[in-house]
Order: C-alpha cells, then structure tokens, then sequence
C-alpha cells in the first residue's frame, strides 16, 4: 500500500512538472513538444472518417448538452440518495470546475487552432473545458451511481463506460481541430485533481457528520 501511494505521488510529481513546463512555454508564446508532433495528424484526421463521429460525441461534453443535463442530474442524485450533499457536490462541483477552466484559460491566454460556434469552440484554447469538465462531471456521476452498486462487474462496467465517454469527449477536441492535444491532456490532469479532491472532500464529510449515509 505505502509503495503504491509513493508511486502515485512521484507520477503526480512529474506530471505537475510537465503542466508546469507546458505552461511555461505557452506563455513564452512557444509550442510544446507534444504539439509539435501531433499537429500533423490534424489534416488528416479532419478529412478521415473520424471527424463525423466525433464532432457528434463532442456535444456531450458542450455547454448546451451539460447545462440541462447537471440540472437533471443534480435532482435525481437529490431523490436517490435523500440527501442533499451528493446534489450539492455533483451541481456545484460541475460549476466550479467550468469557473476553474475559464481562470486558467485566461491566465494562460492560449489562441485555439480554429474556431468554431456550432462546435462549441470560442475563447481561450488551454486547457480543454470539454477534457476538463466532462471527466470531472461523469467522473462523479460513475462515482455516486457505483455507491448504489453492489455487484463487483457492474461497477466495473460503469467504472469502464465511463472512462471511455471521458476519453472520447476529450480526445475529440483534438481530432475535429479546435484543440491542441496538450489543451485536452491538461484538461483531463486539472479535471482529474478536481475529481479526485471532491470524492475525498465528499467520503470525509460523510464519514464525519453523516455516517448513516456512506
């Protein structure tokens, strides 16, 4: 247990130090790296047959989709746990991830490599509210529908369902061209942290005032 804690805590280590060299360089107005080899692939990703397809699966992580989706949500979670608290975190964590995005965005100041209104692409492009968001939104959703589960395989296939819907939101930012691939990467790290302290913050207040509810 204490290895896998040091082993997670030294890749923390070293992707913080990758975000912290990404942001280093975009606010020298240079290109990372990463950027530089997977720009390439754009052109011929937006004349393959993935475009289609995944100029559809990024509705699922755009603000017209999520908007009513987090308000619906937020209501079932309310009926099914009869208790506000997973309401509360699920709403207003989804709210405060999108402000936390936008901050970034305009502290970095990122051009994005095309705009697009119909694809909900304007403003700021680092890092990916789409990445972001959505791995912080469904992310949670997996995590409170899995609290109601019992079966191992179901959760797992929740777990698994889920993790794959994150991915392809995020990865199609990349692939339909309103996003550099390092955008989507820190969207998901800056997501994945919100996520993560959420579900702590979340099991310890549980545990601490609400014991008959965990």
């Amino acid at each position: 247990m204490k290895q896998q804690k040091r082993i997670l805590i030294s890749l923390s280590i070293i992707v913080f130090v990758v975000m912290g060299i990404w942001i280093f360089q975009l606010l020298q107005g240079n290109l990372p790296y990463v950027d530089k080899g997977t720009i390439p692939l754009v052109p011929w990703l937006v004349n393959s047959y993935f475009y289609e397809p995944f100029s559809l699966i990024t509705n699922l992580g755009s603000s017209f989709f999520l908007y009513p989706f987090v308000v619906v949500v937020t209501i079932l979670l309310f009926i099914w746990f009869r208790h506000w608290l997973p309401a509360l975190f699920f709403g207003g964590g989804t709210y405060l991830t999108h402000k936390v995005n936008v901050f970034i965005k305009h502290l970095v100041e990122r051009e994005r490599p095309s705009i697009s209104v119909s694809l909900n692409a304007e403003g700021y492009s680092f890092p990916s509210g789409h990445a972001m968001v959505s791995i912080f939104c469904y992310g949670l959703l997996a995590y409170f529908i899995t609290k109601k589960l019992k079966s191992k395989r179901a959760i797992l296939t929740v777990q698994i369902s889920f993790t794959i819907l994150i991915f392809l939101i995020g990865i199609s930012r990349y692939i339909i061209n309103v996003h550099y691939l390092t955008d989507v990467l820190a969207g998901f790290f800056f997501g994945f942290l919100l996520l993560i302290g959420s579900i702590y913050l979340y099991e310890f207040i549980i545990k601490k005032r609400y014991p008959s509810k965990g």
